[in-house]
Order: structure tokens, then sequence, then C-alpha cells
């Protein structure tokens, strides 16, 4: 009986000793891939600090200063080699300052009546901001118009209305913009109804202007009820 007990006993233990083996093996295990983690997490921190300081930092600082000088050129009156400044930016730099170069590229070349390669270039600018954002795409529908792509220029001046978020100063510029299209498409219904729509989101805006949009819209309507 009692060395029944005693190798029941002993028995007890071998399983307590092996189940507290078992567990230590476990938690030096996990530290182990605890370790290998972190050590992970630090070498991605550690590539993400050198791109900042060593790749991006002096990346968007060098652009900065492309720009500026830019837009120092064309503030001294010199467009042409302004242009080809901003140009450059746009084509050769990353980050905001090739964005804002991508526009001012696009409105020189506009202004010098180069619509294609000013589409080129807006083609490159991403809008973000509610102003800003809205005037290049009402710039990519003027090139359209100038190139009588007047399809293509509709669909601008709806990306403008859009992105302008319903700014009393300049959507409703924009709806004329595309209420003129839809007058040389002959499309005078849809022309009639931005003149509709600015008389009744933007009531002052035509009187504000010197724009006499009531009348824009009669004329409009009936030339829409004549066909």
């Amino acid at each position: 009986m009692s060395t029944k007990k005693t190798e029941t006993t002993e028995s007890g233990l071998e399983a307590i000793n092996d189940s507290l083996t078992s567990m230590t093996n476990k938690v030096q295990d996990n530290k182990k891939l605890i370790t290998i983690c972190s050590l992970a997490v630090v070498a991605v921190v550690v590539i993400i600090l050198a791109y900042v300081y060593f790749f991006r930092g002096p990346g968007i600082n060098k652009a900065n200063d492309a720009i500026g000088t830019a837009d120092l050129t064309l503030a001294q009156g010199n467009d042409s080699v302004a242009l080809a400044q901003y140009m450059n930016v746009a084509d050769e730099y990353g980050y905001d300052a090739a964005n804002r170069a991508a526009l001012q590229s696009a409105i020189l070349l506009y202004q010098k009546g180069d619509y294609e390669k000013a589409l080129d270039y807006l083609s490159k600018y991403s809008a973000k901001e509610e102003i800003i954002g809205s005037a290049a795409y009402s710039l990519k529908g003027d090139c359209y118009v100038n190139l009588d792509k007047l399809q293509d220029a509709v669909k601008c001046y709806k990306d403008a209305i859009s992105q302008s978020d319903e700014n009393p100063a300049y959507t409703p510029y924009f709806m004329l913009k595309l209420a003129r299209v839809y007058a040389a498409l002959g499309n005078h219904s849809e022309e009639a109804a931005m003149y509709k729509e600015v008389m009744t989101k933007y009531p002052a805006y035509g009187s504000a202007n010197n724009i006499d949009v009531e009348k824009l819209y009669d004329r409009a309507q009936l030339q829409s009820e004549a066909k």
C-alpha cells in the first residue's frame, strides 16, 4: 500500500515537472517570438526614419527650392523661362511641389494657346483642394472648348461644379460655363436648366456680377420650346 502511494506520488511529481518544463519551454519560445517581432518592428521604424530624413526630407526641400525659383522667375515677368522651370519640377520631382508645378505649367501653356500640352500637364495634377481643384477642372474644360471637344468640356465643368462643393462664388460661375457649352451643343433644355439652378440656388450671383441670368434663362427656354 505504501509502495503504491509512493509510486503514485512520484508519478504525479513527474507529471507536474513535465508540465512545468513544457510551460517554461513555451514561455521561452514566446519570448523568442516577441523578441523577433520587436526587432522586426524596430527595423521597419529605422527604415521609415531613414526614408524620411535621408530621402524624402531632402527630396521635398529640393522640390520646394526648385518651384520657389520658378515662382520668383514668374514674379519677375519671365513667363517662358518660368514655364520651363515649372515643367521641369512637374516632370522631374515629386511631392506637393510637383503637383502645383503641373497646374502652373498648364495655366501658362493655356495662356500661350497650347491647349493640348496644357491638358497633358493637367493630367498630372491631382485636384485636392475645393477651390484650386475645381478651377483646375474648369481650366481643363476651357482647353477642350478651345479644341472644339465640347462633350469632354461638359464632363470637366461638371467635375468643377462637384469639386467646388456649392461655393457661392465659384459654383455658379462653373454652372454658367456649362450652360454656354450646352448652348453651343444646341441642348437648350439643359442650358435652361443650368440657368434655372443658378437663379434658385444662387439668386444674388447674377446681380453681383452684372449677369442677367433670368434673361439668359428665358432665351434658352424659348429656344428649347421652339425645337
